[in-house]
């Protein structure tokens, strides 16, 4: 019998709970966008999701596909694509539940992270489920340092961490979730990783 972190791998903590609250459920489509090695698909390969994925990085890609051929043989190596998440292959509303973990932070201003978004957002069904995490101001607003000189309107901040990142607030998430005639399958939740940054966790469905 496999072991918790086999069988889940270092699966997202925010994530699992859409799975104990039974929001992702076998049979499902899955696409994870931002994918990295493959850490948040691991118990979806197991247990037999139809998983796609894609990363810009062409080695992580080879991970998640070597993950795949040793969990999931039956899926075929297409599924798995070297994309970024505002230009992806996959169709139109093709997938039950679109994961974006860790990705949305790294948009270069405004209109990079809509674009992103609306990317994400074109290849979930009707009724789907979209999660997100990514790092944000909240709770630590007067802690990050707003990086100016940038051509475009930006959010750009530098973090408690000294990384740079895209950081959204409660009424950047609520625009967008209107703009995109959304409901909050959740509260905004976010954690504050203490010196280092503020993790917000935005989940979302897609009108039927």
């Amino acid at each position: 019998m496999p072991t918790l972190q086999e069988q889940f791998g270092q699966i997202d903590i925010y994530l699992f709970d859409q799975l104990l609250k039974g929001r992702i459920t076998p049979g499902m489509t899955i696409v994870d966008a931002g994918c990295g090695p493959g850490r948040n698909i691991v118990y979806l390969l197991r247990e037999g999701y139809n998983v796609f994925a894609a990363d810009p990085n062409p080695q992580e890609v080879e991970k998640v596909k070597a993950l795949a051929a040793k969990l999931a043989p039956g899926l075929p190596a297409t599924n798995f694509r070297v994309e970024v998440c505002e230009n992806m292959s996959f169709a139109d509303a093709s997938a039950d539940v679109v994961i974006s973990n860790t990705v949305l932070h790294f948009a270069k201003d405004d209109a990079h992270f809509k674009a992103m978004l609306d990317g994400l957002w074109r290849v979930l069904k009707p009724g789907g489920l979209f999660f997100s995490r990514l790092a944000s101001k909240i709770g630590i607003e007067h802690q990050v340092e707003l990086i100016e000189g940038r051509r475009y309107k930006s959010r750009r901040y530098k973090s408690l961490d000294g990384s740079e990142r895209y950081l959204v607030d409660d009424a950047v998430l609520a625009e967008h979730t209107a703009r995109l005639g959304a409901e909050l399958a959740d509260p905004i939740k976010t954690t504050i990783v203490q010196n280092q940054r503020a993790m917000t966790t935005w989940v979302m469905r897609k009108a039927a």
